[in-house]
């Protein structure tokens, strides 16, 4: 090599050359265990932060504290001890979206677990986003149907609203909302259904229904089974928002169904007190209820929810407020005497105040796209 190539490869060299500085805050796991670890350092973490442990593992800052930071792990805390380093991503936890979500099966992370091929994010949504503000909102004018004549006929349900579907166990909730879901075929709507803590066979189950009727053409299904983590099935609701949200904003409406709150109440109720929060009833954290609409009023333009609430959840107050549908299976009020029931009424469709605190099963959210 002469001297004239040596210097040009050294110019070429001095022209790539980029200088990179920087200085990454991160901190060390003081205390874990089931799936909540105890960070000391990061004085400038945010709530919400998605962390990275050095095994790989990420994690979602959810308590701050004067000295420490509560962070709850989305995998195993295998080979997390006393000492691991953590550092901040310094980007708020989110899922990554895209059209090729659509007709695949996901976890609350937006990984494919259906034996599919890798998908590519188009971009990435925080899990937690600001919502719309009321003059910003559609008014709700475009029918949906839901394929069951006794449901369309006697109840106006709109795309832009919010709904409760309440009912017993084995009163046939979650197939209202599957049978919703195939009644949307040819209609121009994205539907997505959020399975929280439910039993994987179940899903599978589901999703076998859905591919036989060709619906999951149209539907992506998120899932976060019995076997996953507290934190993972608290963030899945969360996750199916953000990947309606995607769709939203490319001008298409979208169904979401989250089935069911009742075992994302518990998910809640697990990872709050492990995070040493203060209980409320029934050691339900006081913020349960209120839980759902972080995930279903930043949603929509104007949001249309149909929900299935279990008999024992949710106040009198707020179930009119919303004015769901309730679906029972007992003939007579008798039989709905139980010691932590109270009776209101004597007709079919009873209101029953809760004594506990506890939300309702399953929601289902259809957004309206920006005009």
């Amino acid at each position: 090599m002469n001297a004239s190539e040596i210097i040009s490869v050294l110019k070429s060299e001095i022209a790539d050359f980029d200088r990179k500085t920087g200085v990454q805050e991160g901190g060390t796991v003081v205390r874990v265990g089931d799936g909540i670890a105890t960070v000391y350092g990061m004085q400038h973490a945010m709530y919400g932060e998605l962390v990275e442990f050095e095994t790989g593992v990420r994690g979602i800052i959810q308590n701050l504290e004067e000295k420490t930071v509560g962070v709850v792990l989305l995998g195993s805390d295998y080979g997390i001890v006393e000492g691991t380093q953590v550092m901040r991503t310094k980007k708020r936890a989110g899922v990554g979206v895209g059209s090729g979500l659509i007709g695949r099966v996901v976890d609350a992370l937006g990984a494919p677990i259906d034996g599919g091929a890798p998908i590519e994010p188009e971009d990435y949504y925080p899990i937690e986003r600001e919502a719309a503000g009321v003059a910003d909102r559609k008014s709700v004018s475009v029918p949906l149907q839901t394929g069951i004549l006794s449901i369309d006929s006697m109840f106006p349900i709109g795309r832009g609203q919010r709904e409760l579907i309440i009912g017993d166990r084995q009163t046939g909730k979650t197939s209202i909302a599957v049978d919703t879901i195939i009644n949307q075929k040819g209609q121009d709507v994205i539907c997505i259904y959020v399975a929280i803590g439910q039993k994987s066979s179940t899903v599978a189950k589901i999703v076998n229904t859905l591919k036989t009727h060709g619906a999951m053409d149209y539907s992506v299904v998120v899932s976060a089974s019995a076997s996953a983590p507290a934190p993972v099935q608290y963030i899945a609701p969360y996750s199916g928002t953000a990947m309606a949200e995607f769709f939203m904003h490319q001008g298409k409406d979208v169904l979401i169904i989250y089935d069911d709150l009742s075992k994302h109440a518990v998910a809640y109720r697990a990872m709050s007190l492990l995070l040493h929060r203060p209980p409320g009833r029934e050691a339900y954290p006081g913020d349960v209820i209120c839980t759902p609409v972080c995930w279903s009023v930043p949603a929509d333009w104007t949001m249309h929810t149909v929900a299935v609430q279990s008999p024992h959840c949710q106040s009198s107050k707020h179930r009119q407020a919303t004015s769901p549908l309730t679906f029972r299976q007992m003939s007579s009020p008798s039989q709905m005497v139980r010691s932590s029931w109270k009776v209101n009424c004597s007709s079919l469709v009873c209101v029953r105040q809760s004594m506990s605190a506890c939300p309702f099963l399953v929601s289902a959210v259809l957004l309206r796209p920006r005009q």
